[in-house]
């Protein structure tokens, strides 16, 4: 019987990749705000583009996966704003709000 890892390591890095990003929006917000969304978006597109670019699936799906992440993380600096203003996160005391 052989055991195939693939699978398992991609869903133990899609978890990491994802947890990663909790925190990155939470700083980002409280220290730039919602500034530097496109950041996010051109990582999200080099990271489509180098998917479809290589060759071995593993290293593919990562790539997908930290793409989609990185896009879905500029929807989150936006939502992390509203829960700034509900006070459900400390707001920068340095940093000026439009709130």
């Amino acid at each position: 019987m052989t055991i195939y890892w693939e699978g398992l390591l991609i869903g133990i890095s899609t978890f990491l990749i994802i947890g990663l990003f909790h925190p990155i929006v939470i700083k980002v917000e409280y220290y730039s705000g919602t500034r530097y969304w496109w950041v996010f978006l051109l990582i999200g597109l080099m990271g489509v583009a180098a998917s479809l670019l290589i060759e071995s699936t593993f290293v593919a799906a990562l790539l997908g996966v930290f793409a989609f992440s990185s896009f879905w993380t500029i929807k989150e600096l936006f939502d992390q704003v509203e829960r700034v203003k509900k006070g459900w996160f400390p707001k920068n005391p340095n940093r000026k709000y439009d709130f």
